[in-house]
């Protein structure tokens, strides 16, 4: 048995998925099956039990399954401290983020990582929120990026800082002439929204129901790129992040507005599963972004840098 094994095995187990651990792996789903069988004649027992419809490992699948993890744990320990011994910084990291963040904050701290750790291969992926939670719980990446985070059992999760939430119109829109708003201007205009399921759209609403307004979003869509091109043609108002929308800013396409006296800030972080062995790589770059995070002084360094 090699330690590839252990890995696509557990892989396979957390994600429930031939398909998901083949993809893990840069292996076809038959690859895994194969695999599969290869454990079950080498250990000489049934791990997956086959007479169940939906995946399940039998006893001693489940033993070996927590052995192969403890097993992937101290190879992961081991390769991170001999790197460190080395003072190497090298190997992939795999981060799943959502659009606003991906598209728009990440990459000045990417080009910038990249710059200074020219070994280093990162990879990024956009999802949507919940999905780069599972990324991370499946063990699919090293690291989430995300907003609004929830705690859980299974998740460490690192403060990456904080953005502002801005009303954005079409230069052609009645309230692009103002240079802030009061509440009530925003009664009888259209609202365009994110999908219910994403967490700065739960945020969204919170904040109309703090300000006692009954907003009924006209449309709704499922990335920050949508609704801004939804808000250029004067199909209503839109609350997005102020990072997403400066490059329309400065073209003039689209017109950023304040709501007078409040401040709406959007919390972002870091997460990953706990117990996963972070290599170097990993900590340097966790150590770049909460650094740098967006909303403090050190951001705007990392941001506005002429490295960058």
């Amino acid at each position: 048995m090699h330690i590839e094994n252990f890995k696509i095995f557990s892989d396979l187990v957390d994600s429930q998925s031939f398909s998901k651990a083949a993809k893990m792996n840069g292996i076809t789903q038959s690859a895994v099956s194969q695999q599969l069988r290869a454990m079950e004649r080498h250990f000489n027992t049934l791990i997956l039990d086959r007479s169940q419809k939906q995946f399940r490992l039998t006893r001693e699948g489940e033993k070996l399954h927590e052995s192969a993890k403890e097993i992937l744990h101290l190879y992961q320990k081991m390769q991170s401290e001999l790197q460190e011994l080395k003072k190497v910084i090298s190997g992939t990291i795999h981060i799943s983020t959502i659009y606003s963040i991906g598209l728009h904050e990440l990459p000045p701290f990417v080009k910038r990582f990249l710059k200074e750790y020219p070994t280093v291969n990162v990879r990024v992926e956009y999802r949507r929120s919940n999905l780069v939670v599972e990324d991370v719980l499946h063990n699919a990446v090293d690291l989430g990026i995300v907003a609004y985070p929830t705690k859980t059992r299974q998740l460490e999760v690192i403060p990456f800082g904080e953005d502002q939430l801005v009303i954005i119109v079409s230069p052609r829109h009645p309230l692009a002439t103002k240079s802030e708003l009061e509440t009530s201007d925003l009664f009888g205009h259209r609202f365009i929204a994110f999908d219910q399921d994403i967490p700065t759209r739960r945020a969204t609403d919170q904040v109309f129901r703090d300000l006692k307004l009954d907003m009924e979003p006209a449309m709704e869509f499922d990335n920050v790129e949508t609704v801004k091109r939804a808000v250029e043609v004067d199909a209503g108002f839109a609350l997005v992040p102020e990072a997403t929308v400066q490059q329309e800013i400065k073209l003039g396409s689209l017109i950023a507005l304040r709501l007078k006296g409040r401040r709406i800030s959007r919390p972002l972080a870091i997460v990953h599963r706990k117990g996963r062995v972070s290599t170097p790589a990993m900590k340097k770059f966790i150590q770049m972004l909460t650094d740098g995070a967006p909303g403090s002084g050190k951001a705007a360094q990392a941001v506005d840098s002429p490295e960058i």
